[in-house]
């Protein structure tokens, strides 16, 4: 591959089975945008991020699902730092991402690399009735199944994202949603994935997340809407910052994936996990 090495990794991995496929493309220079597109294709990953140059502590980067370009992907962020912190050492890496600046940190744990990534700051927006009327009636749910601690709200950390509580573990777990018709929608609403959880306790939740704008039926595990949670478990008051919680997804794919989320009282949010090669 011209100027280029291409890795594959699973981000986030939660066993041997677990995490998050990804691409990294690694080299002098960027392809243009067509190349990238076609390259992300071929890797089939959810996403795949590109990154130049080859060396430094300050690289630029830019994110591409099969089928589009997304402005910001925490799972292929935190595979990036663990190629970085194998290649290139451990320490921190500044990203030029097409959102901000992002910084990863790599490091080695019992010899496991470990990557964190800082997002930029996060915002929320409320979700316009008929806009989460019709996202429950794709997802074949309806208000009652809400969790009513956790309101429905619009999220960014990088990205947007619904995110959407349901009261049941149930609920979550048999999730069966019009693609089609939920892939419109998002397009319309320019969100990324939807974040649908079920709090199990304070510090732990399980997630699904639907990203049919990016050609994928679902994400076995999404650091961006991770982050965006935690700006919004924040900025709502809903929880008092410092605090930490895990985020379990990918467990109904036969992928589990285990993201750790650190929410500070300003700022960006922190979240970290671990790579595999795959």
């Amino acid at each position: 591959m011209r100027n280029g090495t291409l890795h594959h990794l699973a981000a986030f991995a939660h066993g041997d089975a677990g995490g998050n496929p990804a691409g990294v493309w690694i080299g002098d220079e960027l392809p243009d945008a067509a190349a990238m597109q076609r390259i992300a294709a071929d890797v089939g990953a959810s996403e795949t991020a590109f990154i130049a140059p080859a060396s430094g502590d300050r690289r630029k980067i830019r994110y591409f699902s099969p089928e589009i370009e997304v402005s910001f992907c925490g799972h292929a962020t935190i595979a990036s730092g663990v190629v970085l912190g194998r290649n290139d050492g451990e320490g921190t890496y500044t990203l030029d991402t097409p959102v901000g600046e992002v910084e990863v940190t790599a490091q080695s744990h019992d010899e496991t690399m470990e990557a964190s990534l800082r997002s930029v700051a996060t915002r929320q927006e409320a979700i316009a009735e008929d806009a989460l009327a019709e996202t429950l009636a794709c997802l074949g749910w309806s208000a009652e199944d809400l969790d009513p601690s956790l309101p429905p709200v619009k999220a960014w950390a990088g990205a947007w994202h619904y995110v959407i509580a349901v009261a049941d573990q149930a609920t979550l777990e048999n999730l069966d949603y019009d693609f089609g018709a939920l892939k419109a929608l998002m397009q319309h609403e320019g969100l990324t994935t939807l974040q649908l959880l079920w709090r199990e306790h304070e510090d732990l939740f399980h997630a699904r997340n639907p990203f049919p704008v990016g050609g994928v039926v679902e994400d076995p595990a999404t650091g961006a809407a991770a982050a965006a949670l935690g700006g919004y478990l924040r900025d709502a008051n809903l929880v008092a910052a410092p605090f930490e919680f895990a985020v379990l997804q990918g467990e109904s794919m036969g992928m589990p994936s285990l993201i750790f989320v650190d929410v500070p009282v300003d700022g960006g949010i922190m979240v970290r996990g671990t790579a595999r090669s795959i």
